[in-house]
């Protein structure tokens, strides 16, 4: 392995990891040698996934959590560095988006305005400020906020999700000015179109191949994609990269 990706002894905490993109993230950090914590708020989900990682000899924590409660984040993040050790790595990845409907932005609900801006936005806050005294503390850290590509042609139907991922974007940049004298740099990346095994109403057969030719790749996102840019911006890699957003959509919107 390519030693500066080799995360061998870091500590690393991913959100909304018990299926998906997030699933993928923790399993390949888990790969490189990084001790993962496995956070949902499905904790079956959780568990089956740091079981996976335990199998194959990596060392793992699930963890039940709502980023949306402040006081869930911040015993999450205690007990992972009472079991596994000091917080090297954070990837802000869980979200409110599979189980939203489309709907004209004068039909949704406050209260559902409410809960994706509570998981997308509060939860990355949350969870953000709960390990940084812990990255401070070694003069190291990796804060990876997962935005989303629809911020680039505001996808209508969507205006609570676009919004909130828009607001990863500000939270990336404001953070990594805050946190680069500790030594801890913060990224976004502005995922495409991705198949995972998270079904959506909203993406069809039909409308994957469309999005396809809008690329010039000429098709849509896999896990792998996102992985390595995951493991990149995790790494000493990228230790001169902070405040930035890296678009991964196959050449869909040129940024």
């Amino acid at each position: 392995m390519n030693e500066q990706l080799d995360l061998t002894g870091a500590v690393a905490v991913v959100t909304g990891a018990g299926r998906g993109l997030g699933r993928a993230f923790a399993l390949a950090l888990g790969s490189a040698g990084a001790a993962v914590c496995v956070a949902d708020i499905d904790g079956d989900s959780a568990d089956r996934v740091a079981q996976e990682i335990s199998t194959t000899g990596g060392k793992s924590l699930a963890s039940t959590v709502d980023v949306a409660n402040q006081q869930a984040v911040e015993r999450m993040v205690d007990q992972v560095i009472e079991i596994l050790g000091p917080v090297r790595v954070l990837i802000n990845n869980a979200a409110l988006f599979a189980e939203l409907e489309m709907r004209p932005f004068e039909s949704i609900t406050t209260e559902e305005w409410d809960a994706v801006m509570a998981v997308n936005v509060r939860g990355a806050f949350y969870c953000s400020r709960a390990v940084v005294p812990s990255m401070a503390e070694q003069t190291y850290g990796k804060i990876i906020n997962m935005s989303s590509g629809t911020v680039w042609n505001g996808r209508p139907g969507y205006l609570h999700y676009v919004t909130s991922k828009m607001a990863l974007i500000g939270l990336t940049r404001g953070l990594a000015n805050e946190l680069g004298p500790r030594g801890i740099r913060v990224n976004a990346v502005t995922p495409g179109a991705t198949r995972t095994e998270v079904g959506r109403k909203t993406m069809s057969e039909e409308r994957y191949q469309v999005v396809a030719r809008q690329t010039a790749l000429g098709r849509v996102g896999v896990t792998e994609d996102l992985v390595g840019v995951i493991m990149f911006l995790a790494s000493p890699a990228s230790d001169f990269i902070t405040g930035q957003v890296l678009n991964v959509d196959g050449g869909r919107a040129f940024r």
